[in-house]
């Protein structure tokens, strides 16, 4: 780097190469090449090479063999280091130039950011797994609630902080660096906790502050299970690029790890995106539907294969969504709005619900992922539909409108979109959580005023899922959802008022969807 330090490198080089050069994509992450990613590594980077692209993994700086002490996530340092490799890689006479990104959660965060800075080599990214909202929209906070995530990667990071170089690499200075890093890496939770709102510290490496700084083609990557599905709308909506989207039912993992009956072949799929921007190759890739997408059919709880089936959109947003209403009162969910009583409803949900949340963002092990959610669903407040005479699916955000009140100044709501088959058993589709502090958004909170009405809209999280006839869609409402978020300081009742609304985006099934290719299996 232009300061001196070193960062440590791991490179693949198609054969040829003193004679050909070729195209390269980087992966560029703290998480230790030499043993943490090095199975992984080799299967990705090695698929890249054998099909004609020099591949290149880099420790960060204060990671794996690097020089350097690793503070914090996304500082300046590490874009400006990252746009730097970048500029050397194009620079060697085994590269012609062209050099594209990819990474999954850090690596995709990253690749975001430093596609946002003036970067001249960098030609394409993959970003999976990833946010263009720091705040919003990450592993921190959730509509302005802390996640109990935050601690644990607070540790996790902690812990990958602590470790020390490889005295086969570093040599005899293995000592002094590790010493560095354990002196000087600090408290990453304690940052955290001192930004509990939409400040310049979130902002900053957002994307979403100015996504047309984004200048390179962009193949947005998620999964339902895993927590950053709704960044994949947002790029699709706002990048002014080339740029493609796919989401599938894995969890927080590279797509063609996603598991037996889930996973993808997704190497294959990303080298047809290097191959159309780096190598320059008309393979249509740009001429394809924007939106490739899973379409989840209903399960039981705990089931950790996902069936459905694939269906893509032009554009999005998609002229095919329509958002149907739909009106709350006690108990039940209602398509006319006459239908109702006004009737106020009482809720103060025993700090137990979120017991069967699973994670944040989910790896799609049975372990991470939501339970059955009926004793959830006893601690709140509960509406359903008769039951369905015909399958609706929805692709889309969908939204819940209420008036409240509470009786604390300070108070949480957790709404959860759930399938309620014949048998009884209640499975989370989606969910969103607020802070209703922040009601009118995240950078100026304002405590509630006790006996107060206010009306809130709450978006949950993005979902493609088939409701089918014979089940029941229930919205379940709470004032806690522990130990996924941190609870309100004092236990908050919530007065719901009739007539609130529940907004879903229904979408019409599409033959065309039948004539989608094969997009293979994991190899």
């Amino acid at each position: 780097m232009p300061d001196g330090c070193k960062l440590a490198a791991k490179i693949w080089l198609p054969e040829g190469t003193e004679e050909k050069p070729v195209p390269a994509v980087l992966e560029y992450i703290p998480y230790r090449k030499r043993d943490f990613k090095s199975i992984r590594d080799s299967k990705i980077h090695r698929y890249f090479a054998q099909n004609g692209y020099a591949a290149i993994r880099v420790d960060m700086r204060g990671s794996g063999d690097s020089d350097g002490v690793l503070e914090d996530e996304y500082l300046p340092q590490e874009l400006n280091d990252g746009a730097e490799i970048i500029e050397w890689i194009a620079s060697q006479p085994w590269c012609t130039g062209n050099v594209g990104m990819i990474g999954i959660s850090w690596g995709g965060f990253n690749a975001l950011q430093i596609a946002a800075k003036d970067t001249p080599h960098l030609k394409a990214i993959i970003t999976v797994s990833s946010s263009d909202d720091r705040y919003a929209d990450d592993v921190h906070y959730m509509g302005g609630c802390m996640l109990t995530d935050n601690l644990s990667w607070a540790s996790t990071m902690f812990s990958y902080n602590s470790l020390p170089p490889d005295p086969a690499i570093v040599g005899n200075k293995w000592k002094e660096m590790w010493l560095d890093r354990l002196e000087g890496s600090g408290l990453w939770l304690k940052k955290w906790l001192q930004h509990q709102r939409r400040d310049e510290y979130w902002k900053h490496a957002s994307v979403a502050e100015n996504y047309e700084a984004i200048s390179c083609p962009v193949f947005a990557v998620s999964g339902w299970a895993d927590g950053y599905s709704n960044t994949v709308f947002r790029l699709m909506e706002n990048l002014q690029v080339p740029r493609k989207a796919l989401i599938g039912g894995w969890g927080h993992k590279y797509p063609n790890f996603g598991g037996e009956g889930i996973g993808i072949d997704f190497l294959r799929e990303a080298t047809r995106w290097w191959d159309r921007w780096l190598k320059k190759i008309d393979n249509g890739v740009d001429e394809e539907p924007r939106l490739r997408l899973w379409m989840q059919d209903s399960v039981s709880p705990l089931i950790s294969s996902c069936p459905g089936r694939w269906i893509a959109e032009k554009n999005w947003p998609s002229a095919k969504i329509e958002n149907q209403e739909f009106y709350l009162s006690k108990g039940r969910i209602h398509l006319e709005e006459d239908e109702i009583k006004n009737e106020d409803m009482r809720i103060r949900s025993p700090l137990s619900v979120g017991l069967f949340a699973g994670k944040w963002y989910s790896y799609s092990e049975s372990t991470d992922l939501p339970h059955d959610q009926s004793e959830e669903d006893g601690g709140s407040l509960v509406f359903d539909t008769p039951e369905l005479e015909e399958d609706i699916e929805i692709l889309g955000s969908p939204e819940v409108e209420l008036e409240l009140e509470s009786d604390q100044p300070i108070a949480m709501i957790a709404l959860r979109l759930n399938d309620v088959c014949r048998e009884g058993t209640s499975t989370r589709v989606t969910y969103g959580l607020l802070n209703l502090t922040h009601r009118d958004g995240n950078e100026n909170p304002a405590v509630l005023e006790v006996g107060n009405t206010y009306r809130i809209c709450i978006k949950m999280n993005y979902v493609a899922q088939n409701f089918p006839a014979g089940n029941k869609i229930r919205l379940s409402i709470s004032t806690s959802y522990w130990p996924f978020a941190w609870p309100s300081p004092e236990p908050a009742a919530l007065t719901i008022k009739s007539k609130g609304k529940l907004i879903l985006p229904v979408r019409p099934k599409n033959k065309e969807d039948d004539k989608l290719p094969d997009i293979g299996e994991p190899v």
